[in-house]
Protein backbone atom coordinates (compact mmCIF):
# COMPACT_ATOMS: atom_id res chain seq x y z
CA UNK A 1 0.00 0.00 0.00
CA UNK A 2 1.30 3.49 -0.73
CA UNK A 3 2.24 6.27 1.38
CA UNK A 4 -0.90 8.11 0.06
CA UNK A 5 -2.91 5.54 1.04
CA UNK A 6 -2.10 5.10 4.55
CA UNK A 7 -2.53 8.62 5.38
CA UNK A 8 -6.26 8.44 3.35
CA UNK A 9 -7.20 5.54 5.40
CA UNK A 10 -5.32 7.32 9.15
CA UNK A 11 -7.57 10.18 7.91
CA UNK A 12 -10.78 7.76 7.56
CA UNK A 13 -10.15 5.81 10.95
CA UNK A 14 -9.81 9.48 12.78
CA UNK A 15 -13.28 10.71 11.45
CA UNK A 16 -14.72 7.61 13.10
CA UNK A 17 -14.75 4.76 10.35
CA UNK A 18 -14.24 1.21 11.59
CA UNK A 19 -15.35 -1.12 8.57
CA UNK A 20 -12.56 -2.16 6.10
CA UNK A 21 -14.93 -3.10 3.44
CA UNK A 22 -15.95 -0.49 0.70
CA UNK A 23 -19.07 1.81 0.55
CA UNK A 24 -21.69 1.89 -1.43
CA UNK A 25 -20.78 3.65 -5.30
CA UNK A 26 -22.77 6.25 -7.26
CA UNK A 27 -24.09 3.97 -10.73
CA UNK A 28 -25.75 1.05 -11.61
CA UNK A 29 -25.37 -2.04 -9.63
CA UNK A 30 -23.80 -5.22 -11.33
CA UNK A 31 -27.14 -7.30 -10.85
CA UNK A 32 -27.56 -5.67 -14.67
CA UNK A 33 -26.09 -9.38 -15.87
CA UNK A 34 -29.78 -10.83 -14.76
CA UNK A 35 -31.91 -13.17 -16.75
CA UNK A 36 -34.25 -10.51 -18.11
CA UNK A 37 -31.50 -8.32 -19.30
CA UNK A 38 -29.95 -11.66 -21.36
CA UNK A 39 -33.30 -12.55 -22.54
CA UNK A 40 -33.03 -8.46 -24.08
CA UNK A 41 -29.74 -9.15 -25.70
CA UNK A 42 -30.57 -12.77 -26.86
CA UNK A 43 -33.69 -11.06 -28.95
CA UNK A 44 -31.60 -8.13 -30.23
CA UNK A 45 -28.94 -10.52 -31.88
CA UNK A 46 -31.38 -13.08 -32.75
CA UNK A 47 -32.88 -10.16 -35.21
CA UNK A 48 -29.72 -8.85 -36.15
CA UNK A 49 -26.72 -11.37 -36.04
CA UNK A 50 -24.09 -8.25 -37.01
CA UNK A 51 -25.22 -6.03 -34.38
CA UNK A 52 -22.67 -4.30 -32.49
CA UNK A 53 -21.82 -4.47 -28.69
CA UNK A 54 -22.28 -0.97 -28.38
CA UNK A 55 -25.41 -0.76 -29.83
CA UNK A 56 -26.71 -3.50 -27.54
CA UNK A 57 -25.81 -1.75 -24.70
CA UNK A 58 -27.04 1.45 -26.39
CA UNK A 59 -30.55 -0.05 -26.74
CA UNK A 60 -30.93 -1.34 -23.06
CA UNK A 61 -29.05 1.40 -21.36
CA UNK A 62 -26.66 -0.66 -19.47
CA UNK A 63 -22.97 -0.86 -19.78
CA UNK A 64 -20.91 -2.53 -22.38
CA UNK A 65 -19.05 -4.36 -19.72
CA UNK A 66 -22.44 -6.03 -18.37
CA UNK A 67 -23.15 -6.69 -22.49
CA UNK A 68 -19.58 -8.21 -22.93
CA UNK A 69 -20.09 -10.49 -19.97
CA UNK A 70 -24.01 -11.76 -21.20
CA UNK A 71 -22.68 -12.52 -24.67
CA UNK A 72 -19.61 -14.44 -23.88
CA UNK A 73 -20.38 -15.73 -20.66
CA UNK A 74 -24.23 -15.87 -20.08
CA UNK A 75 -25.54 -16.83 -23.91
CA UNK A 76 -22.04 -18.29 -24.87
CA UNK A 77 -22.08 -16.28 -28.24
CA UNK A 78 -18.98 -16.27 -30.32
CA UNK A 79 -18.63 -14.01 -33.57
CA UNK A 80 -16.89 -15.40 -36.74
CA UNK A 81 -16.28 -14.00 -40.18
CA UNK A 82 -18.06 -15.11 -43.07
CA UNK A 83 -16.25 -17.36 -45.37
CA UNK A 84 -14.97 -15.73 -49.02
CA UNK A 85 -15.74 -17.56 -51.73
CA UNK A 86 -14.87 -16.48 -55.23
CA UNK A 87 -18.17 -17.02 -56.36
CA UNK A 88 -21.83 -18.19 -54.56
CA UNK A 89 -23.36 -20.64 -56.87
CA UNK A 90 -26.34 -22.25 -56.00
CA UNK A 91 -27.03 -25.89 -56.73
CA UNK A 92 -28.96 -25.03 -59.76
CA UNK A 93 -26.12 -22.84 -61.60
CA UNK A 94 -23.87 -26.02 -60.73
CA UNK A 95 -26.11 -28.48 -62.59
CA UNK A 96 -26.39 -25.72 -65.56
CA UNK A 97 -22.87 -25.86 -65.35
CA UNK A 98 -21.62 -29.18 -65.58
CA UNK A 99 -24.79 -30.68 -67.67
CA UNK A 100 -23.22 -27.55 -70.29
CA UNK A 101 -19.85 -29.29 -70.08
CA UNK A 102 -21.10 -32.40 -70.59
CA UNK A 103 -23.59 -31.61 -73.55
CA UNK A 104 -21.36 -29.51 -75.67
CA UNK A 105 -19.30 -30.45 -78.41
CA UNK A 106 -16.01 -31.58 -78.01
CA UNK A 107 -15.89 -31.03 -74.23
CA UNK A 108 -12.63 -31.69 -72.77
CA UNK A 109 -14.66 -34.41 -70.36
CA UNK A 110 -15.20 -36.21 -73.24
CA UNK A 111 -11.45 -37.51 -73.75
CA UNK A 112 -10.06 -36.77 -70.42
CA UNK A 113 -9.16 -39.99 -68.44
CA UNK A 114 -7.32 -38.79 -64.85
CA UNK A 115 -5.18 -41.41 -62.94
CA UNK A 116 -3.44 -41.76 -59.85
CA UNK A 117 -1.91 -44.13 -57.53
CA UNK A 118 -2.65 -44.22 -53.60
CA UNK A 119 -2.03 -46.56 -50.72
CA UNK A 120 -4.92 -48.80 -49.63
CA UNK A 121 -4.83 -50.13 -46.01
CA UNK A 122 -6.14 -53.01 -45.17
CA UNK A 123 -7.75 -51.97 -41.86
CA UNK A 124 -7.87 -48.23 -41.51
CA UNK A 125 -9.51 -47.40 -38.17
CA UNK A 126 -12.13 -44.74 -37.69
CA UNK A 127 -11.01 -40.65 -37.88
CA UNK A 128 -11.35 -38.29 -35.12
CA UNK A 129 -13.29 -36.28 -37.82
CA UNK A 130 -15.77 -39.45 -38.50
CA UNK A 131 -16.39 -39.54 -34.91
CA UNK A 132 -17.57 -35.51 -34.66
CA UNK A 133 -21.06 -35.42 -32.71
CA UNK A 134 -23.18 -31.97 -31.64
CA UNK A 135 -22.46 -31.70 -27.67
CA UNK A 136 -24.43 -29.18 -25.29
CA UNK A 137 -21.51 -27.40 -23.26
CA UNK A 138 -22.71 -29.33 -20.25
CA UNK A 139 -22.45 -32.50 -22.09
CA UNK A 140 -19.79 -34.74 -21.32
CA UNK A 141 -16.37 -35.51 -22.69
CA UNK A 142 -16.72 -38.61 -24.74
CA UNK A 143 -13.55 -40.38 -25.51
CA UNK A 144 -12.47 -43.17 -27.51
CA UNK A 145 -8.79 -45.02 -27.74
CA UNK A 146 -6.87 -44.57 -30.13
CA UNK A 147 -5.93 -46.94 -32.92
CA UNK A 148 -3.16 -47.15 -35.30
CA UNK A 149 -3.65 -48.06 -38.76
CA UNK A 150 -2.96 -51.17 -40.05
CA UNK A 151 0.96 -51.78 -41.30
CA UNK A 152 -0.30 -54.19 -44.07
CA UNK A 153 -1.50 -51.64 -47.21
CA UNK A 154 -0.65 -52.15 -50.77
CA UNK A 155 -0.47 -49.52 -53.57
CA UNK A 156 -3.72 -49.12 -56.23
CA UNK A 157 -3.98 -47.29 -59.40
CA UNK A 158 -6.68 -45.91 -60.85
CA UNK A 159 -7.83 -44.94 -64.32
CA UNK A 160 -11.44 -43.23 -64.64
CA UNK A 161 -12.92 -40.88 -66.65
CA UNK A 162 -16.40 -39.01 -66.76
CA UNK A 163 -18.36 -41.99 -66.77
CA UNK A 164 -16.67 -43.73 -63.77
CA UNK A 165 -13.60 -46.23 -63.30
CA UNK A 166 -12.00 -47.91 -66.09
CA UNK A 167 -9.24 -49.98 -64.81
CA UNK A 168 -7.66 -50.70 -61.17
CA UNK A 169 -4.67 -51.98 -61.09
CA UNK A 170 -3.20 -53.22 -57.37
CA UNK A 171 -0.18 -54.02 -57.23
CA UNK A 172 1.31 -56.91 -55.24
CA UNK A 173 3.39 -57.65 -51.94
CA UNK A 174 7.21 -56.18 -52.94
CA UNK A 175 6.34 -54.94 -56.55
CA UNK A 176 7.26 -51.11 -57.32
CA UNK A 177 6.27 -48.90 -60.10
CA UNK A 178 9.00 -48.30 -62.27
CA UNK A 179 9.56 -47.77 -66.03
CA UNK A 180 8.28 -51.60 -66.68
CA UNK A 181 5.64 -51.97 -64.34
CA UNK A 182 4.06 -48.16 -65.76
CA UNK A 183 4.38 -49.78 -69.01
CA UNK A 184 2.64 -52.59 -68.43
CA UNK A 185 0.00 -50.44 -66.52
CA UNK A 186 -0.76 -48.94 -70.11
CA UNK A 187 -1.13 -51.18 -72.04
CA UNK A 188 -3.77 -52.45 -69.70
CA UNK A 189 -4.97 -49.07 -69.73
CA UNK A 190 -5.24 -49.28 -73.67
CA UNK A 191 -7.32 -52.65 -73.15
CA UNK A 192 -9.58 -51.65 -70.82
CA UNK A 193 -10.51 -48.31 -73.05
CA UNK A 194 -10.74 -50.68 -75.93
CA UNK A 195 -13.50 -52.97 -74.06
CA UNK A 196 -15.50 -50.32 -72.29
CA UNK A 197 -15.56 -46.95 -74.07
CA UNK A 198 -16.32 -47.86 -77.66
CA UNK A 199 -14.68 -45.68 -80.16
CA UNK A 200 -12.50 -43.84 -77.22
CA UNK A 201 -9.39 -44.25 -78.99
CA UNK A 202 -10.38 -43.06 -82.33
CA UNK A 203 -11.16 -39.54 -80.97
CA UNK A 204 -7.68 -39.03 -78.80
CA UNK A 205 -7.33 -39.88 -75.41
CA UNK A 206 -6.23 -36.65 -73.31
CA UNK A 207 -4.11 -39.02 -70.20
CA UNK A 208 -3.69 -36.89 -66.95
CA UNK A 209 -1.64 -38.58 -64.55
CA UNK A 210 0.07 -37.71 -61.17
CA UNK A 211 3.23 -35.64 -61.10
CA UNK A 212 4.72 -37.68 -58.15
CA UNK A 213 8.74 -36.97 -57.46
CA UNK A 214 10.69 -38.80 -58.67
CA UNK A 215 7.97 -39.89 -60.92
CA UNK A 216 8.77 -43.52 -63.00
CA UNK A 217 6.75 -41.96 -66.02
CA UNK A 218 9.11 -39.62 -68.23
CA UNK A 219 11.46 -42.74 -68.54
CA UNK A 220 12.64 -43.11 -72.23
CA UNK A 221 10.25 -46.44 -72.15
CA UNK A 222 7.04 -44.87 -70.90
CA UNK A 223 7.35 -42.49 -73.81
CA UNK A 224 7.98 -44.71 -76.58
Amino acid sequence: MSKPQVYQWCTWFGEGRTSLNDGLRSGRSKTSTNEENATRVDELIKCDRRIKKSEVALKLEISRCTVHEIVHDTLRYRKVSTRWVPNMLTEDHKLQRVSGEFQAKNSLFDNLITGDETWVHLNTPETKRDSMAWKHPSSPVTKKFKVQRCADKVMATVFRDAKGVILLVVLLQGQCINAAQYCSTLDRLRNAIRRKRHGFLRRGVVLQHNNATPPPHPANLTQQ
